[in-house]
Order: C-alpha cells, then sequence, then structure tokens
C-alpha cells in the first residue's frame, strides 16, 4: 500500500513502525505494504501510550483505521493481551460489518476477537463478547445506548478493562442530537470504569479541528492531539454543467394515452438524465441528487435507458427508505467489480461504507454543504494515477417579466460554484458544538434511570448537566423539565425523592424506538381547503402568513399543526415562485459571500461548460444593472427585499425578529422578502431589530409553529422547548448586528 505522501519505508525506516509489536510489523509485510500511510506514521506514537486523546483527519482511504488500531492493538499486546478491550462507535451498521471484515484479519493473527453489535448480529456472537469482555467490540450508538439501559448493573464489570473509545465518521455526529447522544454515553461510561478513556475521533472531513477537538473531550479540548494528513497532492477534475428548464414532453398537448415517464417529467430533468447514461455507462460512479424523490426519479430513467437500449442495467437506487436487500444489492454491484455500476444515491453512501473505488462523482443541484462535497468526492479517484472527478449538473428557470432575484441571480447555479471554490481553497463548514439538545438530555434522563434503576435529582444534574455534556442548561430550567416530564408521564418520584419510570416513560424506555436519540426525517402534508397537495421537507421555522413554495406555486400558510405534521395554505397572488429553494440544506454565511464574490468578478469561471458560462453571465450582468454590490433593500411589485448575502441561521433569526415588529418576511436564500410592505417600513423595523436589547427566544418564538423538529420535544415545557430551538437553529445575535450595520440605509 503506498501513498502520494512522503512515507517511510517499513524495512526499518520508519519511526511509526518500529514502535508497533512484532506481530503487527509480520502482518503489514505479509499484506505486502512497501510503506505505512501519512496518518499512520504520526498516530502510531500518539497513540501507542493510551494516554491522550486523538483526532486523526485524513482523506478517504488514506488508512485512517490502520492509523489508530496498530497503536491501539501494540498497547492491548504488551500490556494486557487476554483481556483488554476497545470500543469502536460507528454511526452506521454498514461500515461495522466493513471494519469487521477489515479488522478481523489482522486480530486473527493476534488472537483478539472482534465483536461486530447491532441488531442484525446473531445473539450468541454477542454473547461471547459479554461472557469475557474482551477485544475490539464494534458499536452504534444506538446498541451502546441498549447495553446501559438493559444491562446497566453488568457494565462495571463489562467494561473494566476498557482502553480506548475510537468514534470513526466523528464530523457525522458533531452538532446533531446523535452527536449529543454519544457525547452523554462516553461520559457516563468514564463514570461506569471511574477513569478516563482516551478517546479517538477518525474523520475525513473537518472544518475547525479545535472545535471538533471540544466535541471529542469538551472539557479539556486543548489536551486533545490534533493530527492532519497530507491530501498527496490528488488531482482533481471538475465540470459544471448548465441547463435551462423545460417543460415536459406532454405539456400544451392533447392528453396522450398511457404516458411514460419520458413524456412526464421536465425536458431538462431528461437532458440531465441523458448526460448521465452517455458518460457514466461502462464504469463504477456516484450520482447524488438533493432528494429521495429525485434518486427515485433518475434511478427510473436510467434503468429504462438501459432496457431501450437493450443492454443490462447498470444504475441502481440507494436511499434510507429502501429495504436493507436493496441497498445491500446496489452495494454488491459496486463492490463486485466484474460489471460497471454506478449508484444513483442520498447521503446514505457518503460515508466511509467499503464500495471499491469509483471513477466520478456526479451532484445534481448545489450539495447540501462544502464538507459533504469533499466525502463525496473522496469516493473517487482512489487508485492510483486517477483523478477525482466530479461533474455537477445545475438546471436554471427560464427568465420571463416575472422572474424574481433569487432566479435572476441564478442562485443554483451560483451556489454550485462558490462551495466548489471553496472546496479547492480548503475551506469547509465548521462544525457546530453549540446549542441545549434538551431532546436528547430527556432521552438520557430515562436511560441513566433505566441503568441505575432510579436516580435523585441531585444525580442527574451532576452526571448530565453540571460540567456534563449538557452543561449550557441552568438549574432553573433543569428542574422545570423534570417536572414537566413528571406532567407527561415520563417520570414518578417515589417517598425518597427517588425518580423512577412514571406510566408512559417505562412504555417508551422498553420499546426499541427508544435508543435512537434522533426522530427520521418527517415531512409536513400541505393542505389547500381540505385537498392533500402532497408533501415536504420544512427547514424554516413557519408563521402564519408566511409563504411557502410547492409544485410550482406559491401558497399563504393559514395555520401549522405540528404534532400531526400538517401545514394548511391557500393560495397567494405573489409572484413567480423561485426555481431554487435551496434542498432544504442549511447554507454557511461564508458560502453566501463567495456567492456575491462569484456576482462581482468578471473573470471566468474554468470548470464551468459553455451553458452554465452563460447562465453565469446573464447573472453578473443582472447582479451589475440593479446596483446589487451596492444596493440591500428594493421594492420588488409589492414585496419588499432585503438582500443579506448571510446563511439561514441568521436569516431565519431575523425572520422571527422581524415578526416581533409586525412584519411577515419570508427566507428566500441570499434575501428575505417581506409581502405588503415598503421599504421604508421594512427599513424602520430593521433599524428597531438593530437597537432591540432583549433577545429572549421564548418571546422571539412566541408565535412559531413548526419547531417540534426532534423527538423528545413534544415532553419540553413550551418555554425550554423555544429556548433549545433557537440555541440549535438560529442566530439571534448575529441578525441584530447584522441589522444595526444597517444604520447607513435607514439615515
Amino acid at each position: 500500500m503506498t501513498t502520494n505522501s512522503p512515507a517511510s519505508s517499513s524495512d526499518g525506516g520508519s519511526q511509526g513502525f518500529a514502535l508497533l509489536d512484532v506481530r503487527i510489523q509480520r502482518w503489514i509485510w505479509s499484506e505486502g505494504w512497501t510503506a505505512l500511510r501519512d496518518a499512520q506514521e504520526k498516530a502510531i506514537p500518539a497513540l501507542i501510550d493510551a494516554d491522550r486523546d486523538v483526532i486523526i483527519a485524513a482523506p478517504t482511504a488514506a488508512g485512517k483505521t490502520e492509523a489508530a488500531f496498530f497503536p491501539i492493538l501494540t498497547h492491548m499486546l504488551r500490556h494486557e493481551p487476554h483481556i483488554g478491550s476497545v470500543l469502536y462507535i460507528s454511526p452506521l451498521k454498514a461500515l461495522i460489518n466493513d471494519q469487521w471484515g477489515r479488522l478481523t484479519g489482522l486480530c486473527d493473527s493476534l488472537d483478539i476477537p472482534v465483536v461486530a453489535w447491532h441488531g442484525d448480529v446473531a445473539v450468541s456472537r454477542k454473547h461471547k463478547f459479554l461472557k469475557d469482555g474482551r477485544g475490539v467490540l464494534l458499536i452504534t450508538p444506538e446498541s451502546l445506548e441498549a447495553l446501559f439501559v438493559r444491562r446497566g448493573t453488568a457494565l462495571p464489570g463489562l467494561m473494566s478493562k476498557l482502553r480506548y473509545v475510537v468514534v470513526d465518521e466523528l464530523h457525522a455526529f458533531i452538532g446533531s442530537e446523535r452527536g449529543k447522544q454519544l457525547q452523554s454515553l462516553m461520559c457516563r461510561l468514564e463514570r461506569t470504569v471511574d477513569r478516563r478513556l482516551p478517546r479517538v475521533g477518525l474523520s475525513a472531513t473537518l472544518g475547525d479541528m479545535g472545535l471538533a477537538a471540544q466535541f471529542l473531550r469538551p472539557d479539556k479540548p486543548n489536551l486533545v492531539d490534533l493530527i492532519v494528513a497530507g491530501s498527496g497532492g490528488q488531482e482533481l477534475k471538475i465540470l459544471i454543467k448548465g441547463y435551462v428548464e423545460k417543460p415536459a414532453r406532454a405539456e400544451g398537448l392533447p392528453e396522450i394515452r398511457d404516458p411514460e415517464v419520458e413524456d412526464l417529467v421536465p425536458g431538462s430533468t431528461l437532458e440531465v438524465a441523458e448526460h448521465l447514461y452517455k458518460v457514466l455507462r461502462g464504469s463504477n460512479n456516484l450520482v447524488f441528487p438533493n432528494s429521495r424523490r429525485q434518486v427515485e426519479l433518475y434511478s427510473d430513467l436510467l434503468r429504462r435507458r438501459c432496457e431501450q437500449q437493450g443492454v443490462p442495467n447498470e444504475f441502481w437506487a440507494h436511499h434510507g427508505s429502501l429495504s436493507k436487500d436493496f441497498r445491500e444489492d446496489a452495494e454488491r454491484a459496486l463492490k463486485d467489480g466484474s460489471k460497471p455500476a454506478t449508484a444513483i444515491c442520498t447521503t446514505t453512501l457518503e460515508l466511509g461504507i467499503d464500495i471499491g473505488a469509483v471513477k466520478s462523482i456526479s451532484q445534481i443541484g448545489p450539495p447540501p454543504s462544502i464538507a459533504s462535497l469533499r466525502q463525496r468526492l473522496g469516493r473517487s479517484g482512489r487508485r492510483k494515477g486517477e483523478p477525482a472527478i466530479l461533474r455537477g449538473y445545475c438546471i436554471e428557470p427560464e427568465l420571463g417579466p416575472k422572474s424574481g432575484l433569487s432566479d435572476s441571480i441564478r442562485e443554483g447555479l451560483v451556489q454550485t460554484i462558490a462551495m466548489v471554490r471553496l472546496l479547492l481553497r480548503g475551506w469547509f463548514e465548521p462544525p457546530s458544538v453549540g446549542g441545549l439538545h434538551c431532546s436528547t438530555l430527556i432521552q438520557q434522563i430515562l436511560s441513566v434511570i433505566a441503568e441505575r434503576g432510579g436516580a435523585m435529582a441531585g444525580e442527574l444534574w451532576a452526571l448530565l448537566v453540571k460540567g456534563g455534556p449538557f452543561e449550557g442548561l441552568d438549574r432553573t430550567d433543569f428542574v422545570s423539565l423534570l417536572r414537566h416530564m413528571g406532567d407527561k408521564q415520563l417520570l414518578t418520584q417515589d417517598s425518597s425523592g427517588l425518580l423512577l419510570h412514571g406510566e408512559l416513560g417505562e412504555k417508551l424506555v422498553n420499546r426499541y424506538e427508544f435508543y435512537a436519540a434522533f426522530a427520521s426525517d418527517d415531512e409536513f402534508r400541505l393542505l389547500c381547503e381540505g385537498k392533500t397537495l402532497g408533501s415536504l421537507p420544512v427547514s424554516h421555522p413557519l408563521l402564519p402568513d408566511q409563504r411557502v413554495i410547492f409544485a410550482g406555486r406559491r401558497w399563504r400558510v393559514l395555520d401549522v399543526d405540528s404534532e400531526n405534521k400538517v401545514v394548511m395554505v391557500t393560495p397567494d397572488r405573489g409572484g413567480a415562485p423561485p426555481a431554487f429553494d435551496g434542498g432544504g440544506a442549511v447554507v454557511h454565511d461564508v458560502v453566501r459571500q463567495e456567492m456575491r464574490a462569484v456576482l462581482a468578478e468578471s473573470t471566468p469561471v474554468p470548470f464551468l461548460d459553455q451553458s452554465a458560462a452563460a447562465l453565469l453571465a446573464e447573472a453578473r450582468d443582472y447582479y451589475r444593472r440593479t446596483n446589487l454590490h451596492t444596493s440591500q433593500v428594493f421594492q420588488w411589485g409589492h414585496e419588499a427585499v432585503l438582500v443579506t448575502w448571510l446563511g439561514d441561521a441568521v436569516n431565519d433569526a431575523l425572520v422571527m425578529l422581524l415578526a416581533t415588529m409586525g412584519l411577515r418576511a419570508n427566507n428566500e436564500g441570499v434575501a428575505l422578502a417581506v409581502p405588503g410592505v415598503s421599504t421604508d417600513r421594512l427599513l424602520d423595523a430593521v433599524a428597531r431589530v438593530g437597537e432591540m436589547t432583549d433577545l429572549d427566544p421564548v418571546r422571539i418564538l412566541a408565535e412559531a409553529k413548526n419547531i417540534l423538529r426532534e423527538k423528545w420535544d413534544w415532553a419540553m415545557p413550551e418555554e425550554l422547548l423555544r429556548k433549545s430551538f433557537a440555541s440549535l437553529n438560529l442566530e439571534l445575535n448575529e441578525a441584530r448586528r447584522f441589522a444595526a450595520g444597517l444604520s447607513h440605509l435607514i439615515g
């Protein structure tokens, strides 16, 4: 195994190699390795003494697993080969299965068991680990949660010889409810064994290593060793193709008898599918549309194209709603190697599941984030001498007299360009480590009570909040939360003050679904006069009289039923809706500012095809003609528009703050639109926002309707729900600062 980065030979020139146990050295020789990778050389001296926390950040296929386990296994062999254990925590069962196969060959030669533990693993294999508690245990956070709940009293003995905790795909946890659950579980593990355990984070994509260290070891982030391996100077080829939206073939024609799917989808979608078919056939690739619905559509079009041409199908769908069998069929097709295969997929194939090397990555529409794009791109060009290839496909609307700002600046295309440029500069979104995460706190309270057979309120405060993973919560809110959980029959208290599961709490904890801290992605049904229009994910907080865009039309919100996930709407008479709605992803400030820079420049963007270059030229011309480089507020028909060039967390906060001034603004990407008001009225409201001294989210979110986002939000007191939501989704201080900075426009 070789690398483009400088590395030392395994025959004695390598300092890291010389530190390894001789049996591991022998295994490396037997595998035909001629050198250790950059990450492995750096990680061996850092990890071999089990005396510190370490994060290893390296590109996909850079040998991060071996970088961690070579020194970890060496330590175990030297100190306690027959009783020591390692906990490897992964976000995916499929990744655990991969790592089991990857580690078993090495560990078998060392007489160290490797045990995969998740719902698909036979009970007999799990009992083997429970019997002696030694070896490498591969587990998901949910299965570790189940161990605490079901075997709490046995855990001190089972984990007594635990020496390391390894977290794979660290970036996939940071900032999420699942990540907060993982932090809590690691904290509880250390309380269980009564000592600090070295924590090892592995990741290919980390935007800010300092924030990643803060996630891995919140109380001592400055003591985490950071290992960043070189990229090896891999060649990267990029092409972004632009398309103008075209209607479906059947549109405007007399009714077609038995229409085919090709008659019903937009012509531009067919053009993208045709190009994919042309360039991807005969090789292994990954295609990332921005929704499961689009995955199914493109998979169907490409499969049908194979049938029409009379050739074997090469295209496979892969997303979280498919059964395990369907997903594994796609994974096997990619990994097989004897026949070409392309997966049309969601983030399910973004993480490190071993599917072999792929030739190229295709991204339809802007990626969810730059970090996500980098992770996807790491799948391509893994064979020596092959470049990584990225193809982007951007479909932009045909412009007309009623086209708004988003369409006129070609927002989808410009966002894609900005993200690629930032990727090439090495910038990625910093991980989010703040937020109260009260939904997961509720789950952890119930879990600790199950583990211990009951707990005092003070014990829960000391374990979970004071100096623990939920330390952002104050004591008053914690007491309020416990009381509300009692009102909801999740908790009850005996005469001694011991907290126990209430009637509902006991039922929920005994269900399999309890172990996951996160809720499955829900979509809201749209109803108009009792008729269901369809469903869509809603990523921004909604207020009555706000607008949503669906099925190419604007709708005004009448009411929101958060519990039943229903939005009641009525048709809105506003102008044409923007074709680009951001794909539901939360866009960072830096991306929007780079979009502004793309539009302000006149130099060509080298990775665009002719059509995309022409679309960008139109957008730049509009930017100059409308003075968007200096003008931030203008009238657009019956709307006042405020151009912020800021990310969604700030824009959504501005929407909420303007609502306290009586305005119903809509976050439309680079700008906010406020229907039915003048620019003077908008500027007056912005001025008052800039002067606000009270940013209490309880008051600001008083009218927000769809803030029940996380799994246990329903069990929270209303005031704490608003605080938790704001801490995770809104940048209220940045929004006020932006408003205050517009004083030059207000005069």
